[in-house]
């Protein structure tokens, strides 16, 4: 009886060890792909050309992540500005200086759901990852 036990703690442990290392590289290449897509955006919507993030940019980028298996409905983007000045909008772009700030959030899901097993609390639904980053304007009229 007691080599029984001591097999299914020990399968169950080398289970979660095996499979512990797959989750959180999903969790970190989530984390990786939010970013770069967040710096993308800066990059673009803060250029000489632009200076705003708009809708339509976003749009772009939630169909560039959802190749990447996120939901696009599930993602937040957050624009907003050093002064205050709303940032998405075309016909008023920002001039060269002031900074443009984004924020992209996406839910856990139930990623972390797997920690259950080992006695560690996974977060709440309404938690989640993020990106972020403020760049500078380039546009001049």
């Amino acid at each position: 009886m007691k080599q029984l036990l001591v097999f299914l703690l020990f399968a169950a442990t080398f289970c979660w060890l095996m499979f512990s290392p797959v989750y959180k590289h999903v969790l970190v290449i989530r984390q990786a792909l939010l970013q770069q897509e967040a710096d993308y955006l800066l990059e673009v919507g803060a250029s000489g050309r632009y200076g705003y993030i708009d809708a339509a940019m976003i749009g772009e980028s939630k169909a560039r992540l959802a190749r990447h298996g996120f939901d696009p409905s599930r993602l937040e983007y957050t624009v907003g500005s050093t002064t205050g000045a709303d940032a998405g909008l075309p016909s008023l772009p920002l001039p060269r200086g002031i900074g443009i700030k984004l924020t992209i959030r996406y839910p856990y899901e139930r990623l972390l759901d797997i920690d259950r097993l080992i006695g560690i609390e996974p977060p709440s639904a309404s938690e989640g990852i993020s990106a972020a980053g403020m760049k500078m304007s380039e546009y001049v009229p």
